[in-house]
């Protein structure tokens, strides 16, 4: 039996409630079937269309009805409680359609980050609405808000994308999975908290939903890293006549093709950085693949195979 570390990608989920309750139903058998195999599971998720309608919902109620204003920690938190309650309401179903006397549990989690982090000097992440330049400016006054131009869409804030020290919930996470539940933890990245004198507070931040996932598997002791996309197996030369599908992938490989640019930023670069992260601490494996193919790859039928 393997502890697995499971990161979901986007299109596991969905933009919009509906869609995403009838998406996850899908997911759900992926997930079950691995623990049906009798593999302890924890799975993790991505919030980024979800965290951006909850901000952009707020914002609205703040400006048309004068509601309390929404700090951007609250709304990841509000996005970790919404995706979870959905996994965990179909991989409960799920487990009750097989028979399978196992739990589900979803867990409101932090993640902490350093306040000196050098991306709280330079933010990159865009979340929420588009403004004109002239309601950019207000907003950078009035709230002291980063601004920057969205590929001539308009302008949007932009917060800091921190690396992940340490999982605040850890403990926790681990003595539910090791009683048998399955486990949503670290949701979006996890909610950005730094501590001061006062203990933990957020921050305006986004972590990388995949580095995180890795931290997350290195501090379990997991066997694998499972990080699952929208495709079976992970490709160079990308989207041309050369593409050539990797079954598996050395560390030294996979640092040689990043060096060559073979991987897109904000796509598939982040997802091998995360997990040669994994494979360099813990000399295990790291595995991306399709949510479908989930299975198929941990019995070495399918996805690209990360080790040393």
């Amino acid at each position: 039996m393997s502890k697995i570390v499971i990161a979901l990608g986007g299109n596991a989920l969905g933009n919009s409630p509906k869609e995403q309750l009838e998406l996850v139903k899908n997911t759900a058998k992926s997930i079950v079937d691995l623990a049906e195999a009798g593999h302890n599971v924890i799975v993790s998720h991505g919030n980024g269309p979800q965290v951006g309608m909850i901000n952009l919902a707020m914002d609205n109620a703040y400006n048309t009805i004068n509601s309390p204003e929404m700090p951007f920690a609250e709304c990841g938190a509000m996005s970790q409680g919404y995706i979870g309650y959905h996994l965990q309401q179909s991989i409960i179903n799920e487990l009750a359609k097989r028979n399978i006397k196992r739990g589900c549990v979803s867990l409101i989690t932090e993640v902490e980050v350093d306040k000196n982090d050098p991306a709280f000097e330079n933010p990159t992440k865009p979340i929420g609405s588009f403004y004109t330049k002239e309601e950019a400016e207000k907003l950078a006054e009035e709230k002291g808000f980063q601004m920057k131009e969205d590929a001539g869409r308009g302008y949007r804030r932009v917060v800091a994308s921190p690396r992940p020290l340490k999982i605040v919930e850890l403990a926790t996470i681990n003595d539910l999975n090791e009683s048998g539940d399955i486990v949503i933890a670290c949701g979006g990245g996890g909610i950005p908290v730094i501590k001061s004198t006062d203990g933990y507070q957020g921050v305006a931040a986004v972590i990388d939903k995949d580095r995180t996932s890795a931290r997350l598997a290195n501090d379990l002791k997991a066997d694998i890293l499972l990080i699952l996309t929208a495709v079976p197996k992970v490709a160079i030369n990308y989207n041309t006549e050369n593409e050539q599908a990797l079954s598996s992938m050395t560390v030294a490989e996979a640092k040689k093709y990043i060096e060559q640019g073979e991987f897109a930023p904000g796509s598939m670069l982040p997802k091998i950085e995360a997990c040669l992260d994994f494979v360099q601490s813990s000399g295990n494996c790291a595995i991306i693949t399709s949510l479908e193919k989930a299975k198929e790859a941990l019995e070495g039928k399918a996805g690209t195979i990360i080790k040393e």
